[in-house]
């Protein structure tokens, strides 16, 4: 088997990947990820040990046990271009042996889950509630430099959303994966479950406007007003679609869950958006130590 070039796979000296800076060892096979590097330390707070904690960056990580089970939270910082980084990095970790430098024989798969903020699309989802998202629709364009190929659902559901907001050579092409269903199965349990759009940024592109009109005033309404076979866009944030992408092409499980902190349709904001984000880590928590 042909070996990567270290130009191509970039290892700090002790031998660790590049910009998370964790050795195989360090990571657990279940793996939260956070946006927030300050997140990292309330999520491992509940944890009943902590093994190790390595920070580089915006990548924090914690890795311990919960209620008997191992397992890693890990900031990404904001956007999917960082989800790029630490998702390649991850399978890495897994699934290259990094001394060698070339692809293991035996592919692992990882459990990889977000825990986040984000606005709901749809007025019956309020603020403080949790969303589980079932597929994650990206507006980003990362997953175009990568050969994402849709299931026949998944086609559907993109090429719907294509026809419903055509691109107009303004945004890039978007594209769409499913999360897994042993994870949506297991966390989304009284959850709000829908499709999580993801963008670039988080004032023009969600399209906020300060003192800068953005190019689509009409982007929110066609989000909110999407709906194939049932399939309606719940939320929107930075992280999913990238994620959903990329672990698809990776062969890795991943869900993302979300805490509700604005209404964009209602023009709500969350008061108490920390206190809801305590219940949903601890939820995420109880709900993936049975994995």
């Amino acid at each position: 088997m042909s070996k990567i070039a270290e130009s191509e796979l970039i290892l700090n000296k002790d031998g660790s990947v590049y910009h998370l800076n964790l050795q195989p060892d360090e990571i657990s096979d279940i793996i939260i990820n956070v946006g927030d590097p300050d997140r990292v330390a309330l999520i491992s707070s509940y944890f009943d040990t902590v093994e190790v904690k390595k920070n580089k960056r915006e990548f924090v990580t914690h890795t311990g046990t919960y209620k008997g089970r191992r397992m890693t939270v890990l900031s990404t910082g904001i956007g999917t271009d960082n989800i790029d980084i630490v998702y390649n990095e991850l399978d890495a970790l897994v699934n290259i042996d990094l001394k060698t430098r070339t692809i293991k024989d035996s592919l692992t798969s990882l459990n990889l889950v977000r825990i986040g903020t984000s606005g709901s699309l749809q007025a019956n989802i309020p603020v403080d509630g949790f969303v589980c998202s079932s597929f994650g629709l990206g507006l980003d364009g990362l997953l175009n430099f990568y050969n994402l190929v849709n299931n026949a659902e998944e086609l559907a559901i993109i090429e719907a959303f294509r026809a419903h907001l055509p691109n107009k050579s303004v945004f890039p092409e978007s594209y769409l994966a499913k999360a897994s269903d042993k994870l949506v199965a297991t966390l989304s349990p009284d959850m709000y479950v829908g499709i999580t759009a993801s963008c670039s940024g988080f004032y023009g592109p969600q399209m906020r406007q300060l003192r800068l009109a953005p190019s689509r005033p009409d982007l929110i309404d066609k989000l909110t007003s999407f709906d194939h076979n049932g399939h309606r866009v719940t939320n929107f944030e930075m992280e999913t679609g990238a994620m959903y992408g990329l672990a698809k092409l990776l062969g890795h499980h991943c869900c993302s869950v979300n805490v509700i902190v604005a209404n964009r349709i209602a023009q709500q904001y969350s008061t108490k958006a920390e206190e809801s984000m305590h219940k949903l880590v601890v939820t995420v928590l109880d709900r993936l130590s049975k994995l």
